[in-house]
Order: structure tokens, then C-alpha cells, then sequence
């Protein structure tokens, strides 16, 4: 369900959706949020028996735990209390011109040029392979030199580990 935060219904479809376990999206927020919200945000509940109330306003109401609260702003950069931050997550849905003629050219040259999509793609998976593999030798590099003992000059392991790892980024 979609709902407004200034519709006078607003608080009657959050309370029908929180004790239900509906979606519900309040779309178009401003700078800052009712404090109605910030209970309900935090999943500030408290435990009667085996059921989930959260505090909306005067009144507890059921929480049911499939509920899910969606917040939409058309704000470019929002500002919100750190409390409010902590509790959500925040997805920036901007579309940039260099995003969408990157898309278009991943169309296009699919469309025409099947065998260089796809050329394209090995290799994005063989670069992520790659950085991987490098990540996995960084910490074994690091693990080792942590748990070395003595002279790490002498340590033939070692040395041996960090030739091995050379060969294998280069």
C-alpha cells in the first residue's frame, strides 16, 4: 500500500499494515519525519505474552513480523537524525548520464555483437576472479607475517609463500 505522510488515513493503513504484515511505502518525504514513525522505524517493540507491540502515537498496536516499512523521499541528499539513519538503509535510485549510456552500450553491442557481449562478461567475471584471488593472498601474506616467529629473513615458508604470491599477481 501506498500512502502519503500528511493523509489523514496515514496513521489507520500503517496500523492495519503493521498488525497485518503488509508492505507499506510513505512516499514523498520531506527533511524530516512525524515522530509517529519513530518507533515503528526503530522497531522499538515490547514483548506481552507471545505477540509484538510497538507504540503509533496514544496507542500499542500488534506487530506482526512480516511487516515492512518503505520510505521514499524525492530528495537528492537527504538529511535525517543519525537514529533514523542507523535503523534504515538508504538507496539512491539517481539515474546518471554516464549510468544509462553504459546501459544502452551493454544493449546494443548484445544485440549486435553477441560474441563480444559475452567476451565482455568472461572478463568481468575473470577481473572479479582476480581481485579475489588478490584478496586471498593479501590475508595469507599478512596471516603469515603476524604468526611468523623469529627472524622473518630466515623463515623459509615464508619467503618461499611471498615468491609463490609474486608469481601469481604478476
Amino acid at each position: 500500500e501506498v500512502v502519503r505522510l500528511g493523509q489523514k488515513d496515514m496513521l489507520r493503513n500503517l496500523t492495519r499494515a503493521l498488525e497485518n504484515g503488509y508492505t507499506i511505502l510513505i512516499e514523498n518525504l520531506g527533511e524530516s519525519l512525524d515522530a509517529v514513525l519513530n518507533p515503528v522505524i526503530g522497531r522499538m517493540t515490547v514483548k506481552r505474552g507471545r505477540t509484538m507491540y510497538v507504540k503509533l502515537g496514544d496507542s500499542e498496536v500488534e506487530f506482526h513480523p512480516n511487516f515492512r516499512l518503505f520510505l521514499h523521499t524525492k530528495l537528492s541528499n537527504p538529511h535525517y537524525p543519525p537514529e533514523i539513519q542507523a535503523e534504515t538503509t538508504l538507496i539512491n535510485f539517481t539515474v546518471t548520464k554516464l549510468g544509462l549510456e553504459d546501459q544502452l552500450l551493454v544493449l546494443v553491442v548484445r544485440k549486435q555483437r553477441r560474441d563480444l557481449a559475452d567476451l565482455s562478461e568472461d572478463l568481468v567475471n575473470q577481473q572479479n576472479g582476480f581481485k579475489i584471488k588478490m584478496k586471498e593472498l593479501e590475508d595469507s601474506i599478512l596471516y603469515r607475517l603476524a604468526t611468523a616467529e623469529g627472524d622473518i629473513t630466515e623463515d623459509v615458508g615464508l619467503i618461499e609463500g611471498l615468491e609463490e604470491t609474486k608469481r601469481i599477481s604478476v
